[in-house]
């Protein structure tokens, strides 16, 4: 796997906010790597069918476009997810290519990069969370860099569980 890094190159909130999501989908990346499409697709745990490589890789990206563009920018919810398939970017994430996605990701990052460069941490959201309240762009860099980390998680077991690769 890549090695990657999580000290900022200057110690600033912002940069310190933005290395470790980066770090972090940077991770889930390298998690990724030398995966076949079919292993990609596979659900190991029987408590989670949803639960794949491909899977968990669309779910982050749907996730941040959540929070930046539907919560803090505002727009129309264009996400794949329905009232009666909440999970629907994890089911039709099996549909598509594992590297497909990853750049989709990859791509979608780097735009993200960009809004969060453009904005002030202490910007307030345009919607509001289900307890009504106005999260900052901050709390979306915190909340995402945990979502993320917690995903790393599921995909480390997933890619041992599959072919024993470890690390990162």
């Amino acid at each position: 796997m890549t090695r990657i890094y999580d000290t900022p190159p200057a110690w600033d909130e912002r940069t310190q906010l933005t290395t470790f999501l980066d770090y972090a989908r940077d991770t889930a990346r390298a998690k990724c790597d030398g995966v076949s499409v079919e292993n990609a697709r596979k659900a190991l745990l029987p408590g989670s069918p949803l639960m794949t490589m491909s899977g968990l890789i669309n779910h982050l990206r749907w996730v941040e476009y959540h929070w930046f563009q539907v919560v803090f920018l505002g727009e129309v919810d264009q996400g794949p997810w329905t009232d009666e398939d909440p999970d629907r970017e994890m089911r039709i994430a099996v549909d598509f290519p594992l590297t497909q996605l990853l750049d989709e990701y990859a791509a979608q990052s780097a735009r993200y990069r960009e809004l969060v460069a453009g904005n002030g941490l202490d910007q307030k959201a345009r919607r509001s969370i289900r307890d009504g309240l106005h999260v900052d762009l901050r709390w979306i860099l915190l909340h995402l860099t945990e979502e993320t980390a917690r995903h790393n998680g599921h995909l480390d077991i997933l890619r041992e569980m599959l072919d024993g690769t470890t690390g990162n």
